[in-house]
């Protein structure tokens, strides 16, 4: 066994083999290090020991981090689901790519401009900032992700206003398909839920809000007993809040939930899930101490997280059937 909390081998994790921790901190056969796999969005890093395994959280804004890999064991009935919003609850993933690829065409002055596919992975699913730092060193280097922030943030507001005012972008937030449904059946199954989003508390609360205007579920935080964004952003003359440097794929936001937000012990762990479409939600929720159960048409197969998932299926259907069977 070459990783002991995750009980299991890089092969069958869909891990890629490293000699050495990309900060060479660690290094394969020397100081009990038996293996070290990485994320194929080379996000996180895993290093196996006989007793114990770590992670290392890479970070596109030089604040990496290593955090132990808690075992993470099945335990019925699952009484609290945690999820994510963009991609999972909402598809809005589109939206917000499109802002960041307008942020870099105006850094570039180039209004033509459009992101490659092989981008994809890296400018969704973790924090603004990484997004963005990301399309800087790619892109136009001689830029910072300050300068990026500025014209972000200039979009966003302006897309937002047009969204409010019923002239935005068609489909920028679509309910995911069954969403309804399924929230529906866990309250009536009495689970506590819970709603996490590496998004900055201005762009992901309107999108639920506008989901649950278009489903007719009323007030989201009436129907939520815990929302968790990645809070507020900071601007020149105004105060923001910690977010930009503890988002997925760090644990904080799923923890955070869990912890603060529902009232769960950390020994409770084991009978909550967290439902991710992103290779980074997934390591999130893994490294929270949770079981992370992912879902389809997001970025865990091109991340290479899917064999970090304790359950993978395609719909909110399939998803339900899977939770009903553990209740």
């Amino acid at each position: 066994m070459q990783f002991p909390e995750l009980g299991t081998t890089i092969e069958s994790l869909g891990l890629n083999e490293l000699k050495q921790t990309s900060d060479h901190r660690f290094t394969t056969g020397t100081n009990g290090v038996q293996a070290i796999g990485k994320t194929g969005d080379g996000k996180v890093e895993f290093i196996g020991f006989s007793d114990q395994t770590m992670a290392l959280v890479n970070s596109a804004l030089g604040y990496p981090a290593y955090y132990p890999v808690h075992s993470v064991e099945r335990e019925d009935p699952i009484t609290a689901v945690l999820m994510d919003l963009d991609g999972t609850t909402v598809h809005s993933e589109e939206f917000w790519i499109w802002i960041i690829q307008l942020s870099t065409a105006s850094l570039l002055g180039n209004p033509g401009f459009e992101l490659e596919e092989s981008d994809l992975p890296y400018v969704s699913g973790h924090s603004v900032s990484e997004h963005l730092q990301y399309c800087v060193t790619k892109y136009c280097p001689e830029k910072t992700v300050e300068e990026a922030r500025t014209y972000y943030f200039e979009h966003t507001h302006r897309e937002m206003q047009l969204i409010l005012e019923g002239k935005g972008k068609p489909g920028a937030f679509r309910p995911s398909p069954g969403i309804k449904e399924f929230l529906l059946e866990l309250k009536n199954m009495d689970m506590r839920i819970g709603l996490v989003t590496s998004g900055l508390y201005e762009k992901a609360y309107p999108e639920i809000l506008d989901a649950f205007k278009t489903l007719g579920m009323g007030d989201p935080a009436d129907f939520y007993d815990a929302i968790i964004t990645a809070g507020h952003a900071l601007r020149k003359g105004e105060a923001g809040t910690l977010g930009e440097l503890s988002p997925k794929p760090h644990p904080w936001l799923y923890a955070e939930t869990m912890r603060v937000g529902l009232g769960m012990d950390f020994s409770q762990r084991h009978s909550a899930i967290g439902i991710e479409d992103s290779g980074a939600g997934i390591c999130s929720i893994l490294l929270a101490g949770m079981q992370p159960w992912g879902i389809g048409g997001g970025n865990i197969d091109q991340s290479g997280t899917r064999g970090l998932c304790k359950q993978y299926v395609e719909d909110f259907e399939a998803l339900l059937e899977k939770i009903k069977q553990r209740r």
